[in-house]
């Protein structure tokens, strides 16, 4: 570890670490108290230092003009320094997102095939496959959004991701969605609702929040709780139970084509349980279609989704 000029730094990777606000407050007044403790990290190449992790750290130490920060080189080559990075991943907490970005920059940038990058990394084909595959599905502008905090990485991860896998959503429509309610100060669970509101609601909805009108839709989605809320106890248990049955139904249809499967006492219970499935699917699709068939020739004032 040394001590370096911050302004000598090579920030050109600073877009691939996600960033956090709050955590980056947090830590301004952490340093401001008792400095920086941890060096930022590196690669020492020809044409200078590039940066590659403490990126939080380095926008501190311009905030409070510290000059000199402590910093510690990875390698004195830029690959091997992002390999050394990503295999540290677990200490230095990279989120999935960010490991996706780095191995697409080892394949695009500088050659490197899937098979080279798990062995170096000590990872299963099937781990680098995994984030592969996650950038070809995500587009450069949602990245860039979730990389610059205006979007939350978990919706992005465990809602719209799930609409692509189960209900044919183009990466386009995505990123449409990501477009109109980024930078709208909205919570986690809300940017969820809008979702389910957005690509499985009705197009009035629909046609409500593309023209910016997402706090109407949120209002009209509260109506249809509280609406829920005017059916009898036992008519709630069942409503609670074909929202479970329904979200594990999509959680198993989307998991199912995980390679990850594979030990013998794993396969020994699914075929155990996916046996009972199989023995009452055909009753249960009978009686969702009952009901289905029931609750659509009844009158109701739920208002459309």
């Amino acid at each position: 570890m040394e001590q370096v000029e911050v302004s000598n730094l090579d920030l050109r990777y600073q877009g691939y670490r996600m960033r956090n606000r709050h955590a980056e407050k947090t830590l301004l007044m952490s340093i401001l108290e008792h400095g920086i403790r941890d060096p930022l990290e590196g690669v020492d190449t020809k044409d200078g230092r590039i940066l590659l992790n403490g990126f939080k750290r380095y926008r501190c130490a311009r905030k409070l003009e510290i000059g000199m920060v402590p910093y510690f080189s990875l390698s004195g080559d830029e690959v091997l320094g992002i390999v050394e990075l990503l295999r540290i991943a677990n200490s230095k907490s990279l989120t999935i997102l960010e490991q996706a970005k780095w191995i697409d920059d080892l394949r695009e940038v500088h050659g490197m095939s899937n098979a080279e990058i798990a062995r170096v990394l000590e990872k299963s084909k099937a781990w680098v496959s995994v984030r592969v595959g996650m950038m070809g599905q995500i587009t450069p502008y949602v990245m860039e959004k979730i990389l610059a905090g205006e979007f939350p990485a978990y919706c992005y991860l465990y809602t719209l991701r799930q609409f692509m896998r189960l209900n044919s959503t183009r990466k386009e429509d995505v990123e449409e969605f990501v477009r109109l309610v980024s930078g709208k100060g909205l919570s986690t669970r809300e940017i969820e609702t809008i979702a389910h509101s957005y690509f499985k609601g009705s197009e009035e909805l629909r046609e409500q929040i593309k023209d910016g009108n997402i706090s109407w839709a949120l209002n009209r989605m509260k109506e249809n709780g509280a609406v829920t809320s005017q059916c009898s106890q036992i008519e709630q248990a069942l409503l609670r139970d074909l929202e479970i049955a329904l979200k594990y139904m999509c959680r198993v249809i989307s998991k199912n084509r995980d390679d990850r499967y594979r030990s013998n006492a794993f396969h020994a219970q699914a075929n155990l349980l996916t046996g009972g499935l199989l023995r009452n699917v055909e009753l249960f699709s009978v009686a969702a279609r009952e009901l289905h068939d029931r609750s659509g020739q009844a009158k109701g004032d739920l208002p459309p989704i």
